[in-house]
């Protein structure tokens, strides 16, 4: 069973299946050990099933008789814990569908760095570097490269467990890679993230190397992103529009983007919240650091790429890879959808870059009303950590 922490760490814990069956209303887990959850005197938290969130894997790359499924986190009272954030998101977006027959779909470009080695990242203060497995760069790799054949066989375990694979490919910087998959709904999209990580570093750890999801893990690196799409519509519509928004709600995409760009400030710890995070923020690499929207320049934070009379998307490409998906993702739809545009949100937002450090980013949000007011009730009953 996976759940995931509120910085976004996946969590993994191991039941016999009889035992399961036998005892899933009853699935205790020490919330204390689990940073960011219950303080030890309060302690014990419940898992209740997700049962249409079941993935199965490959036994020669996770072993034998493994069978992966998520849980939603449950406080002492029977609810909804609300640290649980994959929980928030699923809660949102099932109001949403209930109030307005929406549904939620999102994609993402996830982007990460395969380096010589295990456990590079916790050696790197012995050696000062991470050694490359390949300096190709950008779509430029021998077929046998073992870049190339890590990507070959995380896109294949992917399709495996049921991920729509769309392309991948060696990236700009050495030793960098991208695995695209298709669009699904936001849970599930979120959901696919950490499996994403998990099997990316699964892989990795088999044939001896590191998986890193750094945004910048070295200075002369071009950054890594998560730059998820969004897209809303109908209910009645999911037969046969499900990549698709409604040309009647073109002309909203234009406020949903408005918004999110109004409160990129309020945004921008959720969506970077390591110090590493704010190294990518470099405008000397490409990076989507200016509070704007452009169809081409890649330093804009959105992206909305050429569309028709049909279809319209956004990238919203300032999300770090270690971001937590659940939050961000949450943070994207709830601003898109909810989010308030005022001459006193515009003042705030007047500024033309994200911040280029942490402290910064922490002095935004908490200074954010948008956050008080709209996300606070939401997560009032969560840890004060």
């Amino acid at each position: 069973m996976l759940f995931s922490d509120l910085e976004g760490r996946l969590h993994l814990l191991d039941y016999d299946k009889k035992f399961l069956l036998g005892a899933y209303e009853n699935l205790t887990f020490d919330g204390s050990s689990i940073r960011g959850f219950t303080a030890q005197k309060e302690s014990d938290l419940r898992l209740g099933i997700d049962w249409s969130a079941f993935y199965w894997v490959p036994a020669d790359v996770f072993g034998n008789g493994k069978v992966l499924v998520f849980g939603t986190v449950i406080d002492k009272d029977g609810t909804p814990y609300s640290g649980d954030l994959r929980g928030v998101l699923k809660s949102y977006s099932d109001k949403l569908h209930k109030d307005h027959g929406y549904t939620l779909n999102a994609a993402t470009e996830i982007e990460g760095f395969l380096f010589a080695g295990k456990d590079a990242e916790r050696h790197f203060h012995e050696t000062g570097k991470f050694e490359f497995i390949n300096t190709g760069g950008y779509f430029h790799v021998l077929p046998l490269d073992p870049l190339r054949q890590f990507i070959d066989t995380a896109a294949e375990v992917q399709r495996a467990m049921g991920f729509q694979n769309e392309k991948d490919h060696p990236e700009v910087a050495p030793s960098q890679f991208e695995i695209n998959y298709g669009y699904s709904e936001v849970v599930a999209a979120a959901d696919q993230i950490q499996l994403y990580k998990l099997l990316t570093r699964q892989i990795a750890n088999n044939m001896g190397y590191t998986a890193c999801f750094l945004p910048k893990p070295s200075w002369a690196l071009t950054e890594a992103g998560c730059i998820p799409t969004s897209r809303s519509q109908r209910a009645r519509q999911t037969c046969s529009g499900m990549r698709r928004v409604r040309s009647s709600s073109r002309s909203s995409a234009g406020t949903v983007l408005d918004r999110i760009l109004t409160h990129a400030l309020d945004l921008c710890l959720v969506f970077n919240s390591s110090v590493n995070a704010y190294r990518r923020l470099d405008p000397h690499f490409e990076a989507p650091h200016q509070i704007r929207a452009s169809a081409t320049d890649r330093g804009a934070m959105v992206r909305v790429p050429i569309g028709n009379h049909r279809s319209m998307r956004t990238e919203v490409r300032a999300v770090a890879p270690d971001a937590n998906p659940y939050l961000s993702l949450y943070g994207i739809f709830k601003t898109g959808i909810d989010g308030t545009i005022s001459a006193e949100d515009n003042l705030r937002a007047g500024g033309r870059f994200l911040p280029d450090n942490i402290q910064m980013a922490i002095d935004d949000f908490k200074d954010s009303k948008w956050i008080e007011e709209s996300w606070a009730p939401t997560f009032k009953a969560a840890s004060p950590t």
